[in-house]
Order: C-alpha cells, then sequence, then structure tokens
C-alpha cells in the first residue's frame, strides 16, 4: 500500500491511499467533531455520509470547505481544522440543525447521552440565530421495543446504514426531498407493520432522540409497589459485564454480586439468574439435535435463543420454519418454569407472581409480548427492562452502586454453570451446546471444555468437532446480515453443516440494543466478552447438564429432557409473517 504525505494544523504526517482526512486528523490526535459519521460494527463499513456537515475543515487551494469525514487525503494536502472559518461553519451547521430540533432535552430519553447535545456544549453554543418552520411528525409508538420520534432526527443515516448494510433487514431509508426528508421505512409504516426485527441496533447507534427503546421502568415501580404480588427478577449474563460502566467502573468490570445487592435494594422478592434457564435451554436444545442426528432429523438445526433472528427468519426466512430447534429463549423458559414449578414452591398461583426481566436485548420486550409465549394465557415474562433501563433505576433510587457489598443469587432458579453465563456472547451457546451434547452422545466425560473455535468476533466461524464417528460442524453467525449468507446457503442446499448459532447483534448480546451507549465498539465488546469468559472459567461446574438445580427440576417437575412436560412449557412455534 503507498502512502502519501499530508499536512494537518502544521503537523506533518504519512498515511495509506485512501485514508480519510478525518482518520488522518485522528493519527495526530487532533479534534474533529462529528455526527453522521461511525465506524459500524464488522470493522469495514463506515457511515460517512457527509451529511451533517459539522466536521467541515479548510484546505489550501480549494474554494470550499471540505467534509473531513468522505473526503480523501491526498499527497500533498495542507489542511486547517482550527481556522475561523472551519469553526464559523461548523457553529452556523450546528445552529442550523438545532433550530429543527425539538428544545425539549429535560424530558428526552437520551438527555446527557446525546451526540447533540453534547456537541452543542462542546461548542459552546447557547442562542440559535436561526428562526423558521420546525419539522413535526406522529410519533411512532407501535412496537413493545422501540420509540421513533421523527422530530429529532438529524438526518446522520447511521441507523440507515446498520439496517441495510449490517444487518441487511431494509426497514429504513431516506423518504422525501428538501426540508421535507426522513429516513422511515417505506410509506411511513409504524414498525410493528414492517419487517423489522427489533434488535435495537439502530437505537445504538442514533446519536440523538429520535429512536429509543419503550421504558419500562415506571411499570417495574408499579408492580415492586403493589404488595399483593411477589415481584421476581431474572438477568441475563450480558448485563453483568456492561451494567457497571453506567457507574464509571472500567470496562470489563463484573459486577454480578453488586448487580444483585442493587436489585435487592430496589425491592424485588426474589433476584434470579437467566443462566439457570441457559443451563435448562441447552438441556432441551442438546436433547433436540441428538434426537435429530440420530433419528435422520432436518440439519442444520439452529439455535433459537435470540427473538430479533426468530423475527428476521419469521419475516424473510419462513420458508425455513421446521429448521431453527424449537426451543423458546432462556427469558422465557426461566418465565415458564418461575410461574409454574417455582410458584408451587412458594404456594402461590401464577397470576399472583410478576416476573421482570433484565435483559441487553430490545427485542426480548418484543418476545414477552408475544401471543405464543404464555402458558395457561398467563404470559411468562411481565416486564422487560434493559441494562440501561436498570441503571437509571439504581440512579433514581439514590443507591451507591459501587460501594455494594457482592451478594448471591436466590435459588432454586439462581444456580447456574459457566456454560449458561457465556451465552451472552456470540459463540457462547454453541460452545455450551458443544459441552451436553458430546457427553451425552459419546458417554465420555469432556476433559478441556474450552471450545476456542467458536470464539471470538468474527462475523462467521466455523469449527468441526469430532462426536463418536461423525465430523460434527458448526457455523456461528453473529449480526443478522452474516446470519443471511448462511440461511441462503441452507436454502441453496449448499450446506453441510449440522448446528447453527445466530446472533441478532453483532458480537452476540453482549451488543445489544438495550446495552449502555458506547461508540468504541471493538474495545469495548472484547473487554465485555473477557467478562463472561473469566467468569465461565471461575465457576466449578462448566457443563450444563452437571447443574444441581437442573437435574432437581426434571426429577421434581419437568420429567425428561425433551419429553412431553418439557415440551407444554419450555418449546413453542414459528410463525410466518408477511
Amino acid at each position: 500500500m503507498s502512502l502519501i504525505t499530508l499536512t494537518i494544523n502544521d503537523k506533518e504526517i504519512k498515511v495509506e491511499n485512501g485514508v480519510t482526512i478525518l482518520q488522518a486528523a485522528r493519527m495526530l490526535n487532533i479534534t474533529i467533531p462529528t455526527l453522521c459519521h461511525l465506524n459500524m460494527h464488522d470493522g469495514k463499513t463506515t457511515n460517512h455520509p457527509g451529511s451533517c456537515r459539522v466536521c467541515m475543515v479548510e484546505v489550501t487551494g480549494r474554494r470550499n470547505l471540505a467534509p473531513a469525514c468522505s473526503t480523501p487525503a491526498t499527497n500533498g494536502m495542507i489542511i486547517k481544522t482550527n481556522s475561523i472559518r472551519a469553526i464559523k461553519a461548523r457553529r452556523t451547521v450546528l445552529e442550523l440543525i438545532l433550530s429543527d430540533h425539538p428544545q425539549d432535552c429535560l424530558l428526552c430519553e437520551k438527555n446527557t447521552a446525546c451526540e447533540l447535545q453534547k456537541l452543542a456544549a462542546e461548542l459552546g453554543i447557547r442562542e440559535i440565530h436561526y428562526k423558521g418552520e420546525m419539522s413535526t411528525y406522529p410519533i411512532d409508538r407501535s412496537s413493545s421495543s422501540i420509540v421513533r420520534n421523527l422530530d429529532k432526527c438529524i438526518l446522520c443515516r447511521r441507523c440507515e446504514t446498520m439496517c441495510n448494510e449490517i444487518q441487511t433487514v431494509g426497514v429504513l431509508s431516506g423518504v422525501g426531498r428538501g426540508f421535507e426528508t426522513v429516513v422511515s421505512p417505506a410509506f411511513d409504516l409504524p414498525l410493528i407493520e414492517t419487517t423489522c426485527t427489533f434488535c435495537g441496533q439502530c437505537v445504538a447507534v442514533c446519536p440523538t432522540g429520535a429512536l429509543t427503546e419503550v421504558n419500562n421502568t415506571s411499570k417495574v415501580w408499579n408492580a415492586l409497589g403493589q404488595s399483593a404480588k411477589i415481584v421476581v427478577v431474572q438477568t441475563a449474563p450480558a448485563v453483568r459485564a456492561a451494567l457497571g460502566e453506567e457507574f464509571g467502573l472500567p470496562l470489563g468490570t463484573s459486577v454480578t454480586g453488586k448487580m444483585v445487592a442493587a436489585l435487592r435494594a430496589l425491592g424485588f422478592t426474589k433476584v434470579f439468574d437467566t443462566n439457570f434457564a441457559a443451563d435448562l435451554t441447552i438441556m432441551e436444545e442438546a436433547s433436540e439435535f441428538a434426537h435429530r442426528l440420530q433419528h435422520g432429523g432436518r440439519l442444520p438445526m439452529l439455535t433459537s435463543c435470540c427473538p430479533a433472528w426468530v423475527n428476521f427468519f419469521e419475516h424473510q426466512f419462513n420458508d425455513l420454519l421446521d429448521i431453527p430447534s424449537t426451543c423458546k429463549s432462556p427469558q422465557q423458559m426461566w418465565g415458564a418454569v418461575a410461574k409454574t414449578y417455582l410458584a408451587q414452591k412458594m404456594n402461590i398461583t401464577a397470576k399472583d407472581m410478576i416476573v421482570v426481566s433484565v435483559m441487553p436485548c430490545l427485542a426480548k420486550k418484543y418476545e414477552a409480548a408475544r401471543a405464543e409465549m404464555s402458558t395457561n394465557e398467563v404470559p411468562d415474562v411481565d416486564i422487560v427492562i434493559s441494562t440501561r433501563e436498570l441503571a437509571k433505576m439504581i440512579k433514581e433510587a439514590g443507591i451507591d452502586f459501587n460501594s455494594l457489598p457482592d451478594e448471591d443469587f436466590d435459588n432454586p432458579l439462581g444456580e447456574s454453570t459457566g456454560a449458561g453465563v457465556i451465552f451472552g456472547t456470540s459463540g457462547g451457546v454453541m460452545e455450551a451446546a458443544l459441552r451436553t451434547a458430546y457427553e451425552w452422545l459419546t458417554n465420555e466425560t469432556l476433559e478441556n471444555v474450552n471450545f476456542e473455535a467458536v470464539r471470538g468476533m468474527e462475523g462467521i466461524k466455523e469449527a468441526s468437532v469430532k462426536i463418536n464417528d461423525i465430523d460434527v460442524k458448526v457455523a456461528i453467525a453473529s449480526g443478522l446480515g452474516n446470519a443471511r449468507k448462511l440461511l441462503e446457503a441452507i436454502r441453496e442446499g449448499e450446506s453441510t453443516y449440522h448446528l447453527i448459532e445466530i446472533m441478532a447483534c453483532p458480537g452476540g448480546c453482549i451488543n445489544g440494543g438495550g446495552q449502555p451507549y458506547s461508540n468504541d465498539y471493538e474495545d469495548i465488546l472484547a473487554k465485555r466478552m473477557s467478562v463472561l469468559y473469566n467468569e465461565d472459567k471461575n465457576k466449578a461446574i462448566r457443563k450444563s447438564h452437571d447443574n444441581p438445580s437442573i437435574k432437581k427440576i426434571y426429577e421434581e417437575f419437568l420429567g425428561e429432557p425433551y419429553g412431553v412436560k418439557a415440551h407444554e412449557l419450555l418449546h413453542t412455534q414459528y410463525v410466518k409473517r408477511k
């Protein structure tokens, strides 16, 4: 790769040909403000349409200012990022954006987390000199996961790039022209009437309050205030890997014990671990896989823990409905056994119990509302909040999170293995399934439970595991764009895999749409991932089928794995969606 030389603010630098002015400036630790620019999760795709014009710089010899995020550097280029002309242009552009933006920051869901708000503060904008017509649109609250408020859209197109290029869902695109332009579904349909998977990746990259989650914190407070109800909570594995970020703790800090203590302090009757249900899922999923493998069943089998991916294939690959496992997700399995097995032990009815889930994922809100996710017409899960929402509740209650002592989960639905905790990262479900399936099919003890080949941030990972006389071929897809590649291969009869794990969010649940906001994907996801693998490594039991509480629930209540009772409570069916 040939190098070119350019000068930025009197500093000379050599860069590879094709690098943008913005990238070159960052190599020199020179800050150029941006709004529309964003490096996406796959490490290859960048959103740099140059649409916001906040990153304007002065280039010697050019009459007009240049957008740094989309202008390639050239040999001999001389750039000023801090000239009076560039600074004035940025202020003008930002004031124009603000002139067509609601001024309700105190009430906005993204208050203190809004990049537009932050940039206005950094540029010292205290007055808007431009007055005129304001765009107004109806707020889309059609789904149980995502709220769309186009009044707050700044046309950065980040959500469009995420939805179309990374996730390949194709719901969002630019509609209209000029002042009437919006980023919206076709025909301005409400999200619930589109092929949206509610993965929440658009929410994760939106710099303003144009896309936010449905806030369920008030529902939880109301539930906790009902003395006649028993309110229990379950927490997903990825939550503990990121919650500490909301309280200023270093990236990669595990806060499992503090999280449990905080939930008790909030007033929950019992605090449980979704990892228990992850172990339960492996019991059912490994049994189903073994059954298909031994009896000529439909292969490859696809894991079904991710509700956004389930929604994706129900809409776009519904000719393959017989391929995914019929297992419910761990969230829903936990809710189902809580309102039956746990309720019996507590001597209450299902209707006396309120199940709250803390999840890293916005699609979990949608999943809990699905008609299939109920037992005897009682929803398995009543309320779902995100990692961000839990952090807000802890702060609202005035709890000093960082000084809390570590506490343990309640039992019997709180005991889990290392296999359960790694569900929160791409490859974790596959690794957990292989640990159990190998021992069940070979009747041999698996000494080394680490399947390194299925770990990491690659979009598609492959591995082969010798089980008896079969080379079991597995694949892991992280992100819906990568899932599409595997699904199209299956549709065309080109797949040779036996088992496939799919997670909608790049990197898995650690990167869910409900996790703390961050644009530093590569570093932050690696550290969140390390939390889960370290917790797995330090667990005394690392295989789901060795969990004593799992053995007990089958002995006392469920009967055989993949049996009649298990099917009734822990399995589901899929729907062709238009």
